[in-house]
C-alpha cells in the first residue's frame, strides 16, 4: 500500500469486550509486563562504562587523526545512551515517575545533550496517533514531506527538497544529531517545559563538557572534524533505528482512528533479526509490540511477540514483519511515492 494514501479502516464491529483487552490479558498472565531491574542495572552500568571507556580513549590517543575512530565508537555509544533515555521515558526501568524523569533528564539533556521533556512530549504525541497526518509530530512536513498532499501545500524548503528527498533521506540524517541539540535548546524557550531550568543546567553542562574536553585535548581543526564526524554518525544512527518502524506504512488522516490496537499494528513494522539486532535497534525491532505495550521492559518484547503475532493472525489483522534492508526499502518506496506531485510540472503538481 502506498504510504501517501489515506486509510480508511472498515467499521467496527460491536465487540463484547475489546481485541485489544483480550490481548493484554494475555501479556500479563505471561508475566511480560514484569520489572527487570537486574537487566536494567546491568544494562545501565554497561551504557555507563561505554561511555566512560569512549571519553578515556579519546584522552589517550589524543591529537592524532587516530581518534576519530573514537568519534566513531561514541557515535555508536550516544545512541544507545539516547535508547536507554527511550525506555526511561516509558517507565520501562522504574516504577516511579519521579525515578524515570531524573535518570531519563540525565541520560538525555546531561549525557548527549538531548531535550528529554520536549522529546518525551513529541514522543507521547507519536504513541497515541502513530502515522496520523494530522496528529503525529514525526509526520510534520518540516523538511520532508511524508504524503502528496503535503508536497502539493509544500512551500520552502520541504518543496525544495521533496521531488529528490528519497536520495537524500540518508544524507539528511547525517543532520538529525544537530537537530536534537538545537530542539532541545529551543525548547527551553517554552514557558510550558517542566523543570526547565534543570533542564537548561544540564544541557549547559554537557555542551561545556564536550566542547571543552574536544578543543583541550585537540587542536581547533581536529576538534571540528572529529564534532562533525560523531554528530553525523550519531544522527544516521539514530535516524536509522527510527526509520524502519513506521516510515512507508499506512498513513491515517482526519477522523480515521481504528480501535487502539489496530492503530498501533497497522502502522508499525517489525524488524527481523536475532540478539544483535535487538541491541543495536534498542528493541524498536519490536515496533509492533512496543506500541501495544510501551511500558513493557525490552528484553520481554521477543516474548511478547510469538503472542501478538499470533492472536493478531486469529482476529485477521495484518501483521508486518520484514528485514532491515527491506524496512528501508520500503521507507525510501513511500519517500519517492510521496514527492511524486513535485516532480510534475507546476501546473500539474
Amino acid at each position: 500500500m502506498n504510504s501517501s494514501q489515506t486509510v480508511r479502516p472498515p467499521p467496527e464491529r460491536a465487540r463484547p469486550a475489546s481485541d485489544f483487552a483480550r490481548l493484554s490479558r494475555k501479556i500479563q498472565e505471561a508475566g511480560l509486563m514484569d520489572r527487570r531491574p537486574g537487566y536494567y542495572a546491568l544494562r545501565i552500568t554497561l551504557v555507563t562504562a561505554l561511555y566512560a571507556a569512549g571519553w578515556t580513549a579519546f584522552v589517550l590517543i589524543g591529537d592524532t587523526w587516530w581518534t576519530l575512530l573514537t568519534a566513531v565508537f561514541l557515535a555508536f555509544v550516544f545512541g544507545q545512551v539516547a535508547l536507554l533515555a527511550h525506555d526511561l521515558a516509558h517507565r520501562q526501568v522504574f516504577r516511579l515517575r519521579k525515578a524515570s524523569e531524573v535518570s531519563g533528564r540525565i541520560a538525555g539533556n546531561l549525557g548527549i545533550g538531548m531535550g528529554y521533556g520536549w522529546w518525551q512530549d513529541k514522543h507521547t504525541r507519536h504513541h497515541a496517533n502513530p502515522n496520523h497526518e494530522d496528529l503525529d509530530p514525526d509526520l510534520d512536513p518540516d523538511i520532508l514531506v511524508w504524503t502528496q498532499d503535503q508536497a502539493r501545500a509544500a512551500r520552502g524548503l520541504p518543496r525544495l527538497l521533496g521531488r529528490s528527498q528519497a536520495f537524500l533521506f540518508f544524507p539528511l540524517l547525517t543532520l538529525e544529531g544537530f537537530n536534537l541539540h538545537v530542539s532541545a535548546v529551543r525548547s527551553l524557550l517554552d514557558r510550558s517545559l517542566k523543570h526547565r531550568v534543570w533542564e537548561g543546567a544540564l544541557l549547559v553542562t554537557h555542551v561545556a563538557a564536550y566542547l571543552g574536553a574536544l578543543f583541550l585535548v585537540l587542536p581547533p581543526g581536529k576538534a571540528v572534524v572529529f564534532l562533525l564526524v560523531h554528530q553525523c554518525l550519531f544522527g544516521v544512527y539514530l535516524g536509522s533505528i527510527f526509520a524502519p518502524n513506521h516510515k512507508g506504512m499506512p498513513i491515517l488522516r482526519g477522523a480515521d482512528r481504528p480501535d487502539f490496537l489496530r492503530r498501533q499494528v497497522l502502522t508499525s513494522r517489525n524488524v527481523r533479526g536475532g540478539r544483535f539486532t535487538d541491541i543495536v535497534l534498542g528493541g524498536l525491532n519490536y515496533q509492533i509490540e512496543h506500541h501495544l505495550f510501551p511500558s513493557m521492559p525490552s528484553p520481554h518484547l521477543r516474548r511478547a511477540q510469538t503472542i501478538v503475532r499470533r492472536y493478531c493472525q486469529e482476529i485477521g489483522v495484518s501483521y508486518l514483519e520484514t528485514t532491515l534492508a527491506d524496512s528501508y526499502r520500503q521507507t525510501l518506496a513511500s519517500l519517492h511515492a510521496a514527492g511524486a506531485p513535485l516532480r510534475m510540472p507546476r501546473t500539474a503538481a
